[in-house]
């Protein structure tokens, strides 16, 4: 991975579109039932989307960090919550604005 918070962002917001979009799809042709498993499942993706999310925020900004660039991984870290913020907002308002349905 690049020390680049648009790439970063772009990665969380692919992974969140990538495992929604399972959701969506993968649950409209199945027919879950409510079984233990159900709930089990649930958890552990979110247990895995915490991991995978910590990696992408979190696995730069640490590095440069423990090498001794404190200023440059605190920037890093910042710029790319402020990039998936930017992006999150303009999915929200094309969500808000009847573009995306």
């Amino acid at each position: 991975m690049t020390k680049n918070p648009f790439i970063n962002a772009a990665a969380a917001t692919f992974y969140i579109t990538a495992i929604v979009s399972f959701m969506f799809y993968g649950l409209a042709r199945s027919h879950p039932d409510n079984s233990v498993f159900t709930p089990i499942a649930f958890i552990s993706l979110f247990t895995l989307s915490a991991a995978v999310m910590g990696y992408v925020f979190l696995y730069q900004p640490f590095m440069l960090f423990l090498d001794g660039h404190k200023k440059n991984g605190v920037n890093l870290f910042l710029q790319t919550v402020a990039v998936f913020a930017g992006i999150t907002a303009v999915v929200l308002v094309l969500i808000f604005s009847g573009i995306i349905k």
